[in-house]
């Protein structure tokens, strides 16, 4: 297991990020005192997760969201012409 410095960490997320999904833990630290653990997610966890919102669901303290109905929102005019948003942002690039 390593540990790494907030800064460190932050200057060097992603090269941390890859020893994570690799399968390695991560210890943070702050001033010499560990604040968190980097690890790749479990299994456990993520049924744990579940579990909670479903006795909160059954608390009546939340609601399991529904699937989106996409013929309850109308469809957008188009108000560009084809191609406009490109041009609008390749010409803020080269301007700076």
């Amino acid at each position: 297991m390593k540990a790494v410095g907030v800064r460190e960490l932050k200057n060097r997320l992603s090269e941390y990020l890859r020893m994570v999904k690799a399968g390695e833990d991560i210890l943070v630290t702050e001033r010499g005192e560990v604040i968190a653990e980097l690890h790749q997610p479990t299994l456990r966890r993520a049924n744990q997760m579940e579990s909670s919102l479903e006795d909160l669901v059954r608390q009546g303290k939340a609601r399991m969201g529904l699937p989106n109905d996409p013929s309850v929102y109308p469809p957008l005019k188009q108000v560009l012409s084809s191609g406009a948003a490109a041009r609008l942002l390749d010409g803020e690039r080269t301007e700076g």
